[in-house]
């Protein structure tokens, strides 16, 4: 039922990871709940087109009874661990409990004939569940084997990186780690965290010892830093920042498709479209731009994304004077271990002596 109400969320807008934490689950039901929510969301072309297979039609489905079929097929032909009449029941009764009643003797019609049979998938989007203007654009800007690799990146579940420091361990992915050290940080520092939250990048940047602002637009994103024991600020870093004194670091993960993460975060390749990409790119510039407005002299900042769109990653930083741009860095996902990230390390118009 959890993964059922998630997958029912996640389709208006929400994102699954926060409300999986937020069920509150036992470690048992949690691991299957996440299970069958994230391998519905990777696997989703898939089973769409596995729906019109063994249905043997075309059907026009309310989006209730579409969710509880794609479940039960993810259950019987990618799960090992659930018994297919359980897989089966559980779907016809989840049909039954969002009052769509009439389709129950669909579903259960249509899951008796699911075998692990092999399938001849109509296209690559389908056999990477991946829309085709994504590995279209990939294929463009990598070539098609890369392409490739990223979309079956994405079907499966990241590994668990976990990062070890004096202040303790911190779960955070190593593509995530690859970023604050293009900082250059030292001891005594002013280091600014621009769009901070949830913390992770901050909380490695702080094991240098550099004294640190950190900042985000949501609050309540910005609480779950609390125990870092450094100044927080809530702000729209579009705008102009409200700071009397400048930075000698400043790290802008600004926000983005996340076309980078799709392995941890399924829903953005269903969700995203083209012509999102021209605002976040608005975003991006402006935050730049503020930021770069309170580098000190001598100074140097990162901007960084998780995306793989250069629309967010060198079309912003191609708005820079090109020798302001000291280096920059891609990781790709099936290519490099870990999630996808861009950075460019920039530093500021001024030298510190100037």
């Amino acid at each position: 039922m959890v993964a059922f109400d998630v997958l029912r969320k996640v389709e208006v807008g929400a994102y699954a990871s926060d409300l999986l934490r937020a069920a509150a689950l036992d470690s048992r039901d949690a691991g299957l709940a996440s299970q069958i929510v994230f391998g519905v969301l990777r696997y989703r072309g898939q089973l769409d087109f596995l729906i019109e297979h063994y249905s043997g039609r075309q059907a026009k489905l309310d989006a209730e009874v579409r969710t509880a079929l794609r479940m039960g097929i993810f259950q019987l032909r990618y799960l090992e661990r659930v018994p297919a009449h359980a897989a089966v029941a559980d779907s016809v009764e989840l049909t039954k409990r969002a009052r769509k009643t009439s389709a129950a003797g669909l579903v259960n019609a249509v899951l008796r004939k699911v075998d692990p049979a092999p399938v001849a998938w109509p296209g690559r989007e389908v056999e990477l569940s991946c829309p085709e203007w994504l590995l279209a654009r990939w294929e463009r800007q990598f070539g098609w084997q890369t392409a490739e690799a990223i979309a079956r990146a994405a079907l499966e579940q990241p590994e668990t990186c976990v990062r070890i420091s004096s202040a303790g361990a911190r779960t955070q992915d190593i593509g995530s780690q690859s970023i604050v050290p293009l900082l250059g940080l030292a001891p005594g520092q002013r280091f600014l965290d621009l769009c901070a939250a949830p913390g992770n990048k901050t909380a490695q940047a702080l094991e240098s010892g550099v004294r640190a602002v950190a900042c985000d637009i949501h609050l309540h994103r910005l609480r779950q830093m609390k125990d870092l024991g450094i100044g927080l600020v809530v702000l729209d870093g579009t705008r102009e920042l409200p700071f009397a004194s400048s930075f000698d670091r400043i790290l802008v993960d600004a926000p983005c498709s996340g076309t980078g993460t799709l392995g941890r975060n399924p829903e953005i390749k269903w969700r995203l479209r083209p012509e999102d990409l021209a605002d976040l790119q608005r975003r991006q510039r402006a935050l730049l731009a503020s930021a770069r407005a309170v580098l000190a002299r001598g100074g140097l900042l990162v901007y960084s994304t998780c995306s793989l769109e250069p629309e967010e990653n060198e079309e912003v930083v191609k708005s820079l004077p090109p020798d302001l741009v000291v280096e920059t860095m891609e990781r790709v996902p099936g290519r490099d271990p870990g999630d996808g990230f861009y950075a460019a390390v920039i530093r500021s118009n001024e030298p510190a002596n100037g």
